[in-house]
């Protein structure tokens, strides 16, 4: 009895390895799993950029889409530099991110898909004047400083590069990539501890005013960069999966906010500023929000969005960023489906206080 009874542990034991060695197979671990359909979604002050999310909560849009699609759903202040750890956990399960910031986690596995182009234009380079780096050319050799190696400033710094024949990956690359902290990041240029840096506005709008910087790229007015979105909402595969209308309704909230962005950039600051979004001292600072707000194109889209992700993907597939074996056809209507019950857009005319949906 003994002996059978320790062959039956073993093998009971050797089973339970086995189950646990493959639910841990894939790179971001296994998702938890719940039965709760709540769409939750992060949201986190002091961004300028989240305009939309807080618009849709200020102006009750997350309210009327989700009550009309007659699913719940929460807001989750946190971390938005913590995706990874926020999806896999089931913190969250709907968010708003930088599409180069989170192209190398999505080909890794990270389990979340874009469902909406939201603005362009929020990332700007600089050197300082008077030192020898007067244009993209001359940062052969350089040293650039970004606010993370997994930002998406690096990322398009890398495909602009890249594309003017630059080394950016391997043992000798031409350009030396170091990482400060955002609001560091113009002293380190100004000291002249690095050669150039990449900002996010608000931070690259005030640098530009404070510094004597020139700006040598604004991927607002870049000929390739300029149509493609910065920052984009996405999902996770598992809310597509168990709540499609839920996952729709958000998406729709956040299409409206945007385009109210877009409409009234100086309102849509003092809202932020007002609902405790965004700090203000002085009527100054609501100003420039506004004016940064105006400066970027919040248009939503779904199509544009999905062009973004399928020549953002490309470009790393040939800088080595992302696996050259990756099928960018079956990875994209994955990690960029066309969601049921979304339209392409929205416009928001002041006149009417209406919005215009735009048909796909």
């Amino acid at each position: 009895m003994k002996g059978k009874r320790k062959k039956y542990i073993v093998g009971l034991l050797l089973l339970t390895m086995t189950v646990s060695l493959f639910s841990g197979c894939s790179k971001f671990g296994k998702k938890k799993s719940s039965k709760d359909l709540t769409v939750k979604i992060l949201n986190n002050k002091e961004s300028l950029c989240l305009a939309p999310v807080h618009i849709a909560i200020i102006n009750g849009y997350f309210d009327e889409e989700f009550k009309a699609a007659g699913e719940k759903y929460k807001i989750v202040n946190s971390n938005i530099d913590t995706v990874t750890e926020q999806i896999t956990s089931g913190e969250i399960n709907a968010g708003y991110g930088l599409t180069g910031t989170l192209m190398q986690p999505i080909s890794n596995g990270l389990p979340i898909s874009f469902v909406t182009g939201l603005h362009r234009g929020c990332t700007k380079f600089y050197s300082k004047k008077g030192s020898s780096v007067k244009s993209l050319e001359d940062l052969k050799g350089k040293t650039i400083g970004v606010p993370s190696l997994s930002d998406s400033s690096l990322i398009q710094m890398k495909r602009k590069l890249f594309s003017l024949g630059f080394k950016v990956n391997g043992s000798k690359p031409d350009v030396t990539f170091v990482a400060y902290a955002m609001n560091d990041l113009p002293t380190a240029l100004d000291k002249q501890a690095v050669d150039a840096v990449g900002l996010h506005d608000p931070v690259a709008y005030n640098a530009e005013k404070k510094y004597d910087f020139i700006k040598i790229l604004d991927i607002g007015e870049d000929k390739e960069f300029s149509n493609e979105y910065c920052c984009q909402a996405y999902v996770s595969q598992e809310l597509i999966k168990n709540n499609p209308k839920g996952a729709a309704a958000y998406t729709r909230a956040i299409q409206r906010a945007a385009a109210f962005v877009q409409a009234n950039p100086e309102e849509a600051a003092r809202l932020q500023v007002k609902h405790g979004y965004m700090p203000s001292e002085r009527e100054e600072d609501v100003v420039n929000y506004g004016k940064i707000l105006a400066s970027l194109n919040y248009e939503p889209s779904v199509k544009l969005g999905r062009k973004t992700f399928e020549a953002t993907f490309k470009d790393l597939q040939k800088t080595k960023d992302i696996d050259s074996k990756l099928d960018l056809k079956k990875f994209t209507e994955k990690v960029y489906p066309d969601l049921k019950w979304v339209p392409e857009g929205y416009t928001y005319d002041n006149k009417t206080k209406k919005f215009k949906e735009i048909k796909k």
